[in-house]
């Protein structure tokens, strides 16, 4: 069949509907009307002699032919606005854009500030939302669009998602001064007799430094575990209790603490942070300039 006898507008409408699972929302999402969208998706089953989308409860699920021509789908989406947006010629100083990047929460605190001052020296009219995502919908968004760029520890995506390392942190520990065992030097006898905090979004499960000590055979107990880097910074600074975190946000969450922060005992493998974008959007100028500021906000 050839392209001139397809509307092109149907795949906008598929991917829409894969998207968000719903003939409702993907109406909302495109701003148009429920019957145009049913309209669309019935013309798509024609075209392709398939249902492509079959209704389980509120949700509509993709059948075996949708989810083997989405990918593919989704690259010609893209590439036609790549193509548009390189004939809008992208300005900072004068476009006005939105970008919307996955950030881990311990991140943010370093990320952000020089990005901002950056993005608001450079481009008024650009916006920015900072969003976490679940790490196994990062590919799905990325290829949908519905994030620019993401930034995480490395993680086994498609070719489809390019990435380029931006950070290598270390590990430190964080103690309070006036700590009655440690002052200013800490060896591992003295960290595995302390008591100690872990900070994790997980509700249970080691810390990267636990897998460590147990290669050496050693264990740490862990009084409490709580959810973010910032509290467990704030209980060090009033207890005996060690915390064991990234370096680079060591240095900022504690600037109001006046903890100690020390080198990690033993040898521990480095942090190392990724920026991520689709394949699809690589020459696309808006994304390639975002992600030239945060690679320049890492630097700083």
């Amino acid at each position: 069949m050839h392209i001139s006898r397809v509307d092109l507008n149907l795949f906008i409408v598929f991917e829409a509907i894969y998207v968000e699972g719903s003939v409702t929302r993907a109406s909302q999402k495109l701003n148009l009307t429920q019957p145009a969208i049913s309209h669309a998706l019935g013309r798509l089953r024609l075209l392709f002699d398939d249902p492509l989308f079959v209704r389980q409860g509120h949700t509509m699920v993709s059948t075996p032919l949708a989810r083997s021509i989405i990918e593919p789908v989704r690259r010609s989406l893209r590439g036609f606005e790549v193509t548009l947006n390189g004939l809008d010629r992208f300005d900072p100083g004068t476009t006005r854009k939105s970008f919307t990047l996955a950030l881990r929460d311990v991140l943010e605190a370093t990320v952000l500030p020089p990005l901002v001052v950056q993005v608001r020296r450079q481009a008024p009219l650009v916006d920015i939302a900072a969003v976490q995502v679940e790490r196994r919908e990062l590919e799905h968004e990325l290829a949908a669009g519905t994030l620019d760029v993401a930034i995480d520890v490395l993680l086994p995506l498609s070719s489809d998602i390019l990435h380029t390392q931006i950070l290598v942190d270390k590990t430190v520990v964080v103690a309070r001064h006036g700590h009655p065992h440690i002052n200013g030097a800490l060896d591992l006898t003295t960290y595995l007799e302390q008591d100690h905090i872990l900070a994790s979004s997980r509700r249970r499960g080691p810390g990267l430094e636990d897998f460590e000590l147990s290669r050496l055979g050693v264990q740490r107990r862990i009084l409490l575990r709580c959810q973010h880097y910032f509290a467990a910074c704030r209980v060090v600074s009033q207890t005996d209790l060690l915390l064991t975190m990234p370096e680079r946000y060591a240095r900022v969450a504690n600037q109001q603490f006046d903890n100690q922060i020390l080198p990690f005992p033993t040898e521990m493998p480095p942090f190392d942070v990724y920026l991520y974008w689709h394949a699809n959007v690589d020459d696309d100028p808006a994304n390639r300039w975002l992600r030239e500021q945060l690679i320049q906000s890492f630097r700083q």
